[in-house]
């Protein structure tokens, strides 16, 4: 039998009822490509937050966002 599912956690919600009595042992096999995929949008993102790391506007924004909350408005990014 096969069911998809979405884990939360440490759970596992399936997407359909299946008709086995709590406590059953299971095995999950989860697919290759949903990991990369995982390890590739990280990846993504590790490159679009470094891309600010050694900009000298950014830390002169953040302190103006500090100093009066409401300034950040006139920022287009």
């Amino acid at each position: 039998m096969k069911v998809k599912g979405i884990i939360q956690g440490k759970s596992i919600q399936l997407s359909e009822a299946v008709s086995v009595p709590d406590g059953t042992e299971v095995m999950v096999e989860i697919p290759d490509r949903s990991l990369n995929q995982k390890i590739d949008q990280w990846q993504k993102l590790q490159e679009v937050i470094g891309a600010w790391k050694d900009d000298p506007e950014i830390e002169q924004i953040f302190t103006e966002i500090d100093r009066e909350p409401r300034s950040w408005t006139r920022y287009r990014f």
